[in-house]
């Protein structure tokens, strides 16, 4: 299995699953609540964790409870965090509403953390790692990092979960192995379907595998010779809880081609793996899953 090192953010997710979702100025009761560990980064780690890789966080914690409970979480799932770095603050928290009536979320989040910076990255010894993955933020001191890899390990394979629109985050798409959009990204840039967009990149990232998951629609993802592949969205029985389903299926598309599977299998594999997070709470049992590539 890959030795994998994430870079990214690590949150506390406070869950209220309600009914259905309120409408503005309602007063409703929860039906339950729960507090986890979460996180875009710390979530994908946690999942290839389980599907037999061995991953290291390197990311910013607080030091403060919620620091400590996200810290001894991590550890608890075999992810190594002793190149992540401790300050004084607030740990970065979730506040998530679940409707029991149809499966989706809703986030507000809070953060009063700084952002892993180049100068931390520069201090991690890479040498030992198969496979890099970075969260798209912190646009300026990530480009930094990914010219340091550039110049110091270019064999070393990484790749790039582009979810959020922020200013001048194209500038992380030169070199990636494998760049991840979000649905979001891609209908916010003015496209209302993944292959145009994907086409539309294609000319000029042609060595870049660029892969879109599209929600009930699946997803998508073209290849070298400009060949579109798509696998559909694989539907629970019941949708229990969508949180952290894209990073499952980031996980679960990135297992796959690090177990040499071809871009279709790798496409149908993250949306099964998705798709049965979708039927679960948490992350834990997906390792086991039948489902293997």
């Amino acid at each position: 299995m890959a030795k994998m090192l994430g870079i990214g953010i690590a949150t506390v997710d406070i869950i209220n699953t309600v009914e259905g979702y309120p409408a503005e100025n309602d007063e409703i009761r929860a039906l339950s609540q729960r507090r986890c560990r979460g996180g875009n980064c710390a979530n994908t780690l946690t999942v290839l964790q389980h599907l037999g890789h061995e991953c290291m966080f390197a990311g910013i914690l607080a030091e403060e409870p919620d620091g400590q409970f996200i810290t001894q979480e991590l550890k608890q799932q075999g992810i190594n965090t002793d190149n992540c770095r401790i300050v004084k603050g607030k740990t970065p928290t979730s506040y998530v509403t679940l409707s029991r009536a149809t499966g989706s979320r809703t986030i507000v989040h809070y953060r009063d953390l700084p952002e892993f910076s180049f100068a931390d990255f520069a201090n991690i010894d890479l040498s030992p790692f198969d496979w890099l993955h970075f969260e798209g933020r912190n646009v300026a001191e990530t480009a930094r990092m990914l010219a340091l890899v550039r110049e110091r390990f270019p064999s070393l394979p990484w790749s790039v979960e582009i979810e959020k629109p922020r200013p001048g985050i194209e500038s992380l798409f030169e070199g990636a192995a494998v760049l991840l959009f979000s649905r979001h990204y891609v209908t916010y840039h003015g496209y209302s379907e993944a292959q145009t967009f994907l086409q539309k990149w294609h000319a000029t990232l042609p060595d870049t595998e660029k892969i879109c998951a599209w929600g009930e629609e699946g997803a998508y993802a073209i290849d070298e010779e400009g060949k579109m592949h798509h696998a559909p969205a694989f539907f629970p029985p019941q949708v229990v809880d969508t949180l952290g389903a894209g990073d499952t299926f980031n996980a679960g598309f990135l297992d796959a081609r690090l177990r040499h599977r071809s871009l279709s299998e790798s496409l149908t594999f993250g949306c099964q793996l998705a798709g049965r997070k979708c039927g679960q709470q948490g992350f834990d049992g997906l390792g086991s899953s039948d489902l293997k590539p």
